[in-house]
């Protein structure tokens, strides 16, 4: 097939200024690689080196997204390019921006019946002007409300370094979420358009799934496709429910943790997860003998406007 007539020229949308740039450039990267093996007529596009509006005077036709964090996963690009009328991958303005906030989706998901761990909500300024009072019991993790990748996360079990981790959450983001522990086994979801691909189960170095062992470590185990047996319809059902509440389209990966008496709490939504070789995504389509070049595919052909 001639993708290059089929799909015009296509901008792999990578880096930006986010926190996560280095994991977003990564991602970029492999998904060009991609492109260019199979023909596509594909470049590197970088919103901090480049305006976005450099798109449509470049003469780009589509966008995949590759992009991470704030800027690039909340819904401020998606509406950059609905304005500029240059289909691109991945969910929407309002799903993006509302799976980017761990807070308001939980409110969504709670509101539906779906499990979720017991959490507080916290602002910068409301922490500054000491109205705050720890409302729940240790252990508990505190992560920026708006952020990825394990940015700025601590698990707290003693509370003389209360301070200093709501402080380090606030260098990342002016909202937080103080959330209760789960002690279990982490695994995540894929969804595509709808469909529930296999399951990973994430076995972490001491259970700490963190920035270097996410992406630059290959101590982390990971099995897929993961099998739930009895419960396995109703994990794949409840994280359907999660990927349609926010109005996703396109990938998405929802990050779930099972404690041990087999109660499933779902953690958060990624709209544009990674795409690197230790990325989770690409490991549940590998499992359906579907290969990282052909997931690219599959993102670039569903990309689209008005979503």
């Amino acid at each position: 097939m001639n993708y290059k007539e089929k799909y015009g020229k296509v901008a792999v949308i990578m880096g930006g200024t986010s926190p996560e740039r280095e994991i977003s450039l990564i991602s970029g990267q492999g998904m060009l690689e991609a492109y260019l093996r199979l023909g596509v007529d594909a470049y590197k596009f970088d919103p901090a080196e480049k305006s976005i509006c450099e798109l449509k005077n470049m003469g780009f036709d589509r966008a995949v997204l590759a992009m991470h964090g704030k800027g690039g996963e909340d819904g401020t690009l998606q509406g950059a390019l609905e304005y500029l009328k240059i289909p691109y991958s991945g969910s929407g303005v309002m799903a993006s921006s509302i799976a980017m906030d761990k807070h308001r989706t939980k409110l969504i998901w709670q509101a539906l019946g779906l499990p979720v761990a017991k959490w507080q909500h916290l602002t910068e300024k409301d922490y500054r002007a000491g109205n705050f009072k720890l409302q729940l019991e240790l252990p508990v993790i505190i992560k920026p409300a708006r952020e990825g990748s394990t940015i700025g996360i601590t698990k707290l079990y003693t509370l003389d370094k209360l301070e200093a981790a709501i402080e380090l959450a606030f260098k990342s983001d002016t909202a937080l979420l103080i959330e209760k522990l789960i002690i279990g086994d982490e695994f995540t979801a894929t969804i595509f358009n709808n469909k529930v691909y296999p399951i990973v189960k994430i076995e972490a170095p001491n259970k700490d799934y963190d920035y270097k062992n996410k992406y630059f470590t290959d101590d982390t185990k990971y099995i897929c496709p993961w099998n739930f047996a009895k419960l396995q319809n109703e994990v794949e059902k409840s994280a359907l429910e999660c990927y349609l509440a926010v109005g996703a389209n396109g990938i998405a990966r929802i990050d779930f943790m099972m404690d041990k008496n087999e109660c499933i709490y779902f953690l958060e939504i990624n709209t544009l997860p990674g795409m690197t070789g230790h990325s989770l995504v690409p490991m549940a389509f590998k499992a359906v003998g579907v290969s990282y070049d052909e997931l690219c595919l599959y993102i670039l052909d569903e990309a689209s406007c008005g979503k």
